[in-house]
């Protein structure tokens, strides 16, 4: 009988340098609002999983779509304005 200590040494293997980089969690900060909407928005469609869903479940799910929508375009005007020094088009 051969026992499982491998397992252990291979998800404690990559200890350290596996930790996400500065600029890594300052994109996760920044795309947040994005992620929190997607949330939402899935949240308002496992609510209608199991059932008919009701006009105020669809208007749950538009008002989502509507804020994850808004949330991505934020999103891509921060981007497109950071890229572009000095405003010029």
């Amino acid at each position: 009988m051969n026992p499982i200590v491998t397992v252990q040494d291979a998800v404690t293997a990559f200890g350290d340098f596996m930790e996400p980089t500065d600029a890594e969690l300052d994109v996760i900060e920044r795309e947040m609002p994005v992620i929190l909407a997607d949330v939402e928005l899935l949240d308002a469609h496992i609510v209608t999983l199991d059932r008919t869903p009701t006009e105020l479940d669809n208007r749950r799910i538009r008002r989502a779509r509507r804020r994850a929508l808004a949330a991505r375009l934020a999103l891509l005007n921060q981007d497109a304005s950071a890229s572009v020094p000095g405003g010029a088009a």
